[in-house]
């Protein structure tokens, strides 16, 4: 089976200084051992654009996604579908959030998102597993 790591799981396990980084970083060494780690696209553009806003080092967010990430999963038509429910369900959660939860619910291989985004758990209809960073 696979995880998806949302942004925010990404990022807290990147910088040290994140509110999520102990946690992020305890869940990614536990899971990187036992399960494919996987992003979105949506994540992987997240995060990019973090480096090259001056975030983070984008040599580090590249071997990141280089030694850590199976696969960056494409979005497609019935993830945008599926994104586009989500979010009519429930409207405080951002689009990129949506396409994300999306992804993961869409995939048959993940049974898993990581993520630090508390409107994650609150998506109806879910079937993948939410591990929330707290």
């Amino acid at each position: 089976m696979a995880v998806v790591l949302d942004s925010d799981a990404v990022v807290g396990f990147l910088d040290r200084q994140d509110v999520l980084h102990d946690a992020a970083d305890a869940a990614i060494r536990a899971l990187v051992s036992e399960q494919r780690l996987l992003v979105s696209a949506v994540t992987y553009a997240e995060v990019l654009t973090g480096a090259r806003l001056g975030h983070h080092d984008e040599t580090q967010v590249q071997g990141f996604f280089a030694q850590l990430i199976s696969e960056v999963l494409p979005v497609d038509m019935a993830i945008a579908d599926k994104a586009a429910e989500f979010r009519s369900h429930l409207k405080p959660l951002r689009m990129p959030d949506a396409l994300i939860l999306a992804t993961a619910e869409t995939n048959p291989d993940v049974d898993l998102l990581v993520t630090g985004d508390a409107q994650a758990p609150k998506v109806p209809g879910l079937d993948c597993a939410i591990r929330l960073l707290r």
